[in-house]
C-alpha cells in the first residue's frame, strides 16, 4: 500500500484547544499549540464550521478522540500541507469515514494519497474498524482520483447538509488476499 513516490509525511496531532484558537481566529495560539506554523487557510469558512463540528464531537464522546482530532500533514521541509483524520470513530457497523484536505499551493503532488495511506494504515491497527468510507462530491476527479487503486468500490449516494450530494465509496478495513491457486490447494 505504500507508494514509493509519495512525498514524505509528518503529522502532527491537532488538539482541541488548537481547534478552539482557530475559532477564535488566533493562528498564533494555534500554532503554539501545534508546534506548526498555520497558515490562513485554516480560518476559511469552509473549515470553521468543521473546528465546530469537531469540538461538538469531542463534547459528546471524548473517548472519540483519536479518530475524531484531525492531524495536521507536514512536508519534508516541516510546513503544512493539509490536515487529514476520521469523521468519527467506528460506529455500531465498524465504519470509519476519512476525511482530508491539501492546501491549494501544495495540490496534485501526492500529499493526498500518502494521507489517505496513513489514515488506511490506522483504520487497519484496529480491530473495532470493518468498512472504511469515503464521500465524494460527483464530478470531484481529484478526489475520485486519490482513492484510485485502493479498492474503494461505489456503493451509494449521501446528501450531506453541508457539501450535498455525495457519492459513498467504501473498502474493507483490512483487505483479504484475494482467492487463488494456492487458497484452493488448503481449502479442505
Amino acid at each position: 500500500m505504500t507508494n514509493p513516490l509519495a512525498p514524505p509525511l509528518r503529522f502532527v496531532e491537532l488538539p482541541a484547544a488548537a481547534m478552539t484558537a482557530l475559532l477564535d481566529k488566533d493562528l498564533a495560539k494555534a500554532g503554539v499549540l501545534t508546534g506548526v506554523e498555520l497558515t490562513d487557510y485554516f480560518l476559511a469558512d469552509g473549515l470553521m464550521w468543521l473546528w465546530r463540528y469537531r469540538l461538538g464531537q469531542l463534547a459528546d464522546d471524548p473517548g472519540g478522540a483519536p479518530w475524531i482530532l484531525r492531524t495536521l500533514a507536514c512536508g519534508a521541509d516541516g510546513g503544512v500541507v493539509g490536515h487529514a483524520g476520521f469523521h468519527g470513530p467506528p460506529d455500531e457497523v465498524g465504519m470509519v469515514e476519512v476525511g482530508y484536505g491539501v492546501l491549494p499551493e501544495f495540490r496534485r503532488r501526492g500529499h493526498a494519497r500518502a494521507m489517505l495511506v496513513e489514515l488506511l494504515r490506522r483504520a487497519a491497527a484496529d480491530p473495532r474498524a470493518i468498512t472504511v468510507r469515503a464521500s465524494i462530491s460527483p464530478g470531484n476527479v481529484a478526489s475520485e482520483a486519490t482513492i484510485a487503486g485502493f479498492g474503494f468500490a461505489e456503493v451509494g449516494e449521501l446528501w450531506d447538509e453541508e457539501d450535498g450530494m455525495e457519492t459513498l465509496y467504501e473498502r474493507p478495513a483490512r483487505p483479504t488476499a484475494p482467492a487463488g491457486p494456492a487458497a484452493a490447494r488448503t481449502a479442505p
